[in-house]
């Protein structure tokens, strides 16, 4: 009998996707065979970016990157409860991105929560790289708002994406 597939979520609002999640994805291609990325709709969040043009985003940024062939990568959306979404898509474990401590309260909470609610999921944490353990949606978003620099932060197709947002909303 074959060795049954290793599938992991990635999940996030990715309100823009930055090299940090692009980071974050491509390190855990080492780890699955098959990663999905969870893209949610979070009500305690009002994204700039409506649902479908950040699954756009990522799968665009995706085309980009020296991903390993024999990894399957799928982008989807969610709005379930994130172990519905992950046991429905017959995954066993949730990869999240650390950038600091204060990550990790937050992070080692949810990873508890996740636990007792369905013990057999497990949560694996990678740690940002140095390059990027400074990056947020949230400060690139107030970057670009300020039409300040953004090729630190995230690619040019992102960058366009939230300069032309921005614009509109003059």
């Amino acid at each position: 009998m074959a060795n049954p597939l290793h599938v992991g979520v990635y999940p996030g609002t990715f309100d823009p996707i930055t090299f940090g999640h692009l980071d974050i994805i491509q390190r855990a291609t080492r780890l699955v065979d098959r990663l999905i990325i969870a893209v949610a709709t979070n009500v305690k969040k009002v994204p700039l970016f409506v649902l479908e043009d950040r699954v756009q985003l990522i799968e665009a940024e995706l085309k980009t990157l020296p991903l390993p062939k024999e990894v399957e990568i799928i982008v989807k959306s969610f709005d379930s409860l994130l172990i519905n979404f992950v046991k429905q898509e017959g995954a066993r474990v949730i990869i999240r991105g650390l950038r600091a401590v204060s990550d990790f309260e937050y992070e080692f909470q949810m990873a508890g929560t996740n636990r007792k609610l369905n013990s057999e999921l497990e949560t694996v944490f990678l740690v940002a790289s140095e390059n990027y353990q400074f990056i947020a949606s949230n400060l690139v978003k107030e970057i670009a708002r300020l039409q300040g620099d953004l090729s630190p932060f995230v690619s040019n197709n992102v960058a366009k994406a939230l300069n032309k947002r921005f614009t509109e909303h003059l």
